[in-house]
C-alpha cells in the first residue's frame, strides 16, 4: 500500500511540473503582448487548451490548389482572433455543460496553432489528431460567431475520427444518392445542405464541395454546426426562426437522428416535426 502511495504521489507531482511547464511556455510565447498573454493562459487554465504557433509548410488545399502557410501567434494586429477564439471555446463549453448525459465527446484539452496563409484567405481551419489549426486571416474567422462555428465543425472531424470515421461509415449511401441526383445545383441540394455557407468560387455548398477529400466529413460536420445552432436557438428562445433540419427530406432526419444518438446522448431539444411548434 504505502508503494501505491508513493507512485500515486510520483505521478501527481509530475502532472503538476508539466502543467507549470507548460503554462510558463505560453506565458512566454506570449511575452511580448500581455493581453494575448491573458487570454492564452486563461485558455490552459480553464480549458486546457494550448496556444502555439503552427508550422511552415504547403499545403495540398484541394479545390483551393497549394497554399504556404507560415507560423503566426495570434498576438499585436491578430490578438482578436484570440479573443474570439476565447469566447467560441467557452461558449461551447457552457453548451456541453448543460447537457443531463455526458456526451460521447472531446471538446476540452485541445492544441490550437495558429498560422496565416500567404496570398489567400483559406483555409480558414483544419484539424487533425486533437489539434485545431486556426488561420489569422481566415475568410471564415472575421466575426466570433464566424469562429465560434468554425470551431465546433473542426472539433466534430475529431470526434467523427476518434468515433472511427463514422460519417463515412453512417452517412455516405444517403450523401452519395444526394450527391447523384444534385451534383452541384444549389437550388437541388438547398433542402440537404445542413448549413448555409457556401464556396465563393463555385456557389456550392460547403457540404457538397467535390475536390474536398472525403467531403462526406465536412456534411457531416456542417450537420454537426446545424446541430450547434438549433440547440442554442431552443434553449434560448424555446423555438426555431425557420423549419427544423430534420424535418426536410427522409435523408435529412436519418442523418439527424444517427448524429444526435452517436455523439451527442440523445439530447435533441427540438420538437417532433409533427409539433405545432416546429415552424
Amino acid at each position: 500500500m504505502r508503494w501505491l502511495v508513493v507512485v500515486l504521489l510520483t505521478v501527481s507531482r509530475v502532472a503538476v511540473a508539466d502543467e507549470t511547464a507548460t503554462k510558463r511556455a505560453i506565458e512566454t510565447r506570449f511575452a511580448k503582448d500581455p493581453k494575448a498573454k491573458t487570454l492564452a493562459v486563461e485558455l490552459f487554465a480553464d480549458l486546457e487548451h494550448v496556444v502555439e504557433p503552427g508550422d511552415d509548410e504547403v499545403m495540398d488545399g484541394g479545390y483551393r490548389g497549394k497554399i504556404h502557410l507560415v507560423p503566426e501567434l495570434p498576438a499585436g494586429r491578430y490578438r482578436q482572433q484570440l479573443a474570439w477564439v476565447a469566447a467560441a471555446l467557452h461558449s461551447i463549453d457552457a453548451f456541453f455543460d448543460n447537457f443531463d448525459k455526458a456526451p460521447s465527446y472531446r471538446w476540452r484539452a485541445l492544441t490550437l496553432r495558429f498560422v496565416r496563409s500567404v496570398g489567400k484567405r483559406t483555409p480558414s481551419a483544419f484539424a487533425s489528431g486533437w489539434t485545431i489549426t486556426h488561420n489569422v486571416v481566415g475568410s471564415l474567422l472575421g466575426s466570433e460567431r464566424g469562429v465560434r462555428e468554425t470551431y465546433f465543425h473542426e472539433l466534430f472531424h475529431l470526434n467523427d475520427f476518434d468515433h472511427g470515421d463514422w460519417s463515412a461509415k453512417t452517412l455516405a449511401k444517403d450523401y452519395a444518392a444526394i450527391v447523384k441526383k444534385c451534383g452541384t445545383k444549389s437550388a437541388c441540394l438547398a433542402p440537404f445542405a445542413p448549413n448555409v455557407t457556401k464556396v465563393r468560387a463555385t456557389g456550392t455548398y460547403y457540404a457538397f464541395q467535390p475536390n474536398n477529400g472525403d467531403s462526406v466529413h465536412e456534411y457531416a460536420a456542417e450537420l454537426a454546426v446545424r446541430y450547434f445552432k438549433e440547440q442554442t436557438e431552443m434553449a434560448e428562445r424555446g423555438k426555431l426562426a425557420r423549419s427544423a433540419f430534420k424535418c426536410g427530406p427522409a435523408e435529412n432526419a436519418r442523418a439527424w437522428s444517427a448524429l444526435v444518438d452517436e455523439f451527442f446522448a440523445g439530447r435533441d431539444l427540438v420538437p417532433s416535426c409533427t409539433d405545432p411548434s416546429n415552424p
